[in-house]
């Protein structure tokens, strides 16, 4: 089993974490930076991780210099994954503003 997600990602961020969710995909910081494949190889390790499956089994399929990625992972499905994202990130919302969000 393998399933796919979509990410928009920000490089250079002060830590590696999802943010939010923007309707189809998810919004991904990555503390990597943008050089020399290095935010891509972040990301890599970061969702084998979460999902606990090796590296070699994560991989980009679209957006290797690009900030909106499909990325590829062989061993989970979409719930499991789901799953493992909102347990890091929580059930927040992406409000379309910079502003905190209240609880």
């Amino acid at each position: 089993m393998k399933t796919r997600i979509s990410l928009k990602v920000r490089a250079g961020a002060r830590k590696t974490e999802f943010t939010a969710r923007l309707g189809d995909a998810w919004k991904l910081q990555v503390a990597a930076p943008p050089v020399d494949g290095k935010a891509n190889e972040a990301i890599i390790r970061y969702l084998s991780k979460l999902v606990s499956v090796p590296a070699g089994s994560v991989r980009i399929v679209t957006g290797q210099s690009s900030t909106t990625k499909l990325v590829e992972i062989e061993g989970v499905d979409s719930e499991q994954l789901e799953r493992a994202i909102l347990d890091t990130h929580g059930y927040r919302t992406h409000s379309g503003s910079s502003a905190p969000e209240q609880s």
